[in-house]
């Protein structure tokens, strides 16, 4: 208590004395007994108040005992299902160990892919995450000293590399492997890498990771094939020195769907573990081929460039249609270029705005500017002008897309009877004309947008003469050609206002991160997190058919679908009461990663062992855990004491006294008749 609270305790005795003194002395003759107590209880109620109002406060000091955790992570995964006996009775003899219960406090966890308490064993776990039991443990007892036990073979599937964690100093770690440590001889397919998707006819790139483990020279095949089809082969050799190889090829996408990529290498002679010898992994070929097509009634060189332009990119598709092309013809076209359109070209317009197509409108002097004028509303075009040539003029100020690099010097002019142009506030010239030296308020190239469609609107023929200058000025069309592909690019990109959006993988690799995800708006595209998703599937052979709702994760719905059985699957997300749905497939297949490990890995456990100060075991040497435990003064528990300051207004019995003594006084005056 400090000297200043003790000093105003102090005081309060004093002023509660005084206090007494002057009410029942003070002029007073009449004395006795009863003044006596009177005052007393007076004293008692005026010092207890002013101690209230003091508040001090008093240090009360609690001790207990700690004991070091002693906390038993064990390996749930499949790679020592085999060991199921002997990991069981380790676990038994060292948790009902009556030395080891008195000395520590045993906690007991379970870990494979996720961390849990340790309700019971089943060893069907098939990811190990070591490193994840490891940090999750540090965080849960965080601030204390502890000792682990982990019982693992020390292979691990997924997570950060074990060998290398940064523990806290307050946790020692004694791994006991478990499983074969003899090793094999034994050649594998590490790892395949590829990318997820590839475009058809196009070739998509494949790494190939072989590991061998031996002392000999070996000489083995490695094949890779696609759906069963034999595509790359390739001898290689492996030594004690030279033992990882790295096989890099490219294979072509022929055809669209998922595709089976299975890699095999040549078994050594009498290899034990020829699981690993053999591994497949999957690509999705999709057809992302842009088709666009060319409308016109007439022939002329513009419509020959404009193909070879846009066809520079090998994933765009260029088509010559006549504006009385059927419909079913124009529902393959993506994009529709129309090249000086005239009444002829009703049907192709209808067709447009049914479907709602983006469309690049190219006018010249055969162009029908009256039927034009007509058939849309963006822009009006006077006719009944004389034809004029006029060159470009970028406009600085254009935002739609990026054309800071195309260069139009000593390009030729081009021809147009076009007359003042009006068009709608959606527009933004791209291009303005000059005709003789002088800018007129007209523009050659205006983009549209009205966030339904795109429209772009060129007012001017003879744009071959373009792409040949530009072949005189740099000896190649590079400088056209990404100009007019930056303009398709933007007419093809439209912007995405589905309301649902589902994502998933088309193949699952066993049971591992099976899952579907889902985001729904609402009317004002805002995202709508009280929408109830769900999601059916169903079997492909039509045997089972489930429904799940989807769980809110933040920003989007999301489905664990990992305890399905290998198979192939449909399904379909759609939203409770709302008529949104979309459908898919998917496959899960039957690959188990712990099933690649044929000895535990003591080295790495060795190496973790090191870095805590704790010490690797077999499963012959749990005699001596148990003596290290007990005998290791680091794991000696230890007294606590914990300091509680407490106010004196939380000690009930002083207000307890002051009512006492105020009530008291009371009565015997009451009692004496001194009221």
């Amino acid at each position: 208590m400090q000297t200043k609270t003790v000093l105003f305790i102090i005081l309060a005795a004093v002023v509660a004395l005084f206090l007494v003194l002057f009410q029942y002395y003070y002029k007073r003759k009449i004395k006795g007994k009863t003044t006596i107590v009177l005052s007393f209880l007076r004293f008692i109620s005026i010092f207890g108040i002013l101690l209230l109002l003091i508040n001090p406060k008093f240090v009360k000091n609690n001790y207990e005992i700690v004991k070091t955790n002693l906390i038993f992570l064990v390996d749930n995964s499949s790679s020592i299902k085999k060991e199921e006996t002997l990991v069981k009775s380790l676990l038994e003899k060292l948790t009902t160990n009556k030395a080891l219960k008195d000395k520590f406090t045993i906690h007991k966890y379970a870990f494979g892919k996720e961390f849990s308490t340790l309700d019971s064993l089943s060893f069907l776990e098939q990811n190990t995450n070591i490193s994840k039991a490891l940090l999750t443990t540090e965080n849960i007892y965080a601030r204390t000293n502890s000792a682990v036990v982990l019982l693992t073979d020390g292979n691990q599937t997924i997570g950060q590399d074990y060998e290398h964690l940064k523990l806290k100093k307050d946790i020692t770690i004694f791994p006991i492997c478990i499983g074969d440590t003899t090793k094999y001889n034994d050649i594998r397919i590490e790892q395949i890498n590829s990318n997820p998707y590839s475009f058809l006819n196009n070739q998509f790139p494949i790494e190939v990771l072989v590991n061998y483990d031996g002392t000999s020279q070996v000489n083995k095949t490695i094949t890779i094939s696609v759906d069963g089809k034999k595509e790359y082969q390739e001898k290689i050799s492996f030594s004690k020195n030279n033992s990882s190889k790295t096989i890099a090829t490219n294979l072509k996408a022929l055809s669209v769907g998922v595709k089976s990529i299975e890699v095999h290498i040549e078994a050594l002679e009498k290899e034990k573990n020829v699981v690993n010898n053999r591994k497949i992994s999957f690509i999705e070929v999709i057809d992302e081929t842009t088709k666009i097509g060319i409308v016109s009634s007439i022939l002329h060189p513009d419509i020959g460039t404009l193909k070879k332009s846009i066809e520079t990119n090998k994933q765009r598709e260029v088509f010559i249609l006549k504006p009385t092309t059927s419909l079913s013809e124009l529902g393959k076209i993506d994009l529709f270029i129309l090249y000086q359109p005239n009444s002829s070209f009703s049907s192709i317009y209808n067709y447009i705005k049914q479907k709602q197509v983006n469309s690049l409108t190219v006018t010249g002097v055969k162009t029908d500017w009256s039927f034009l004028n007509a058939i849309q509303k963006n822009i009006k075009v006077q006719d009944n002008y004389p034809i004029q040539e006029v060159i470009p003029k970028m406009n600085q100020t254009f935002s739609k897309f990026d054309i800071s690099d195309f260069k139009s010097i000593d390009y030729p002019p081009l021809e147009t009877n076009a007359g003042p142009i009006i068009f709608n506030d959606n527009s933004e010239s791209l291009l303005k004309m000059v005709v003789k030296g002088v800018d007129i308020d007209n523009p050659l190239c205006v983009v549209l947008d009205n966030n339904v469609t795109k429209e772009v609107f060129w007012f001017g023929e003879n744009i071959w003469k373009w792409r040949v200058q530009e072949y005189r000025n740099s000896k190649e069309f590079k400088n056209f050609d990404d100009f007019i592909g930056k303009i398709i690019i933007y007419l093809t990109s439209s912007k995405n206002k589905d309301r649902l959006n589902v994502d998933y993988k088309p193949v699952y690799q066993g049971n591992n991160n099976s899952k579907i995800t889902a985001t729904y708006f609402d009317e004002s595209f805002t995202f709508d997190s009280n929408a109830t998703i769900l999601v059916t599937i169903q079997n492909k052979n039509k045997e089972k058919k489930i429904e799940i709702p989807m769980l809110l994760k933040q920003d989007f719905f999301e489905v664990d679908v990992s305890n399905l059985q290998p198979s192939d699957y449909t399904f379909t997300v759609s939203v409770k009461d709302k008529n949104y749905s979309k459908k898919g497939s998917f496959s899960i297949k039957n690959f188990n990663v712990e099933q690649q490990f044929l000895s535990s890995n003591y080295i790495k456990l060795q190496s973790l062992a090191y870095d805590s100060n704790g010490k690797l075991l077999f499963p012959n040497q749990v005699s001596e855990l148990e003596n290290t435990l007990l005998s290791n003064k680091a794991f000696v528990p230890v007294q606590k004491r914990t300091e509680n300051i407490v106010p004196l207004v939380y000690f009930r019995i002083l207000l307890g006294l002051i009512i006492g003594a105020l009530t008291l006084e009371w009565f015997i005056r009451k009692y004496k008749g001194l009221m």
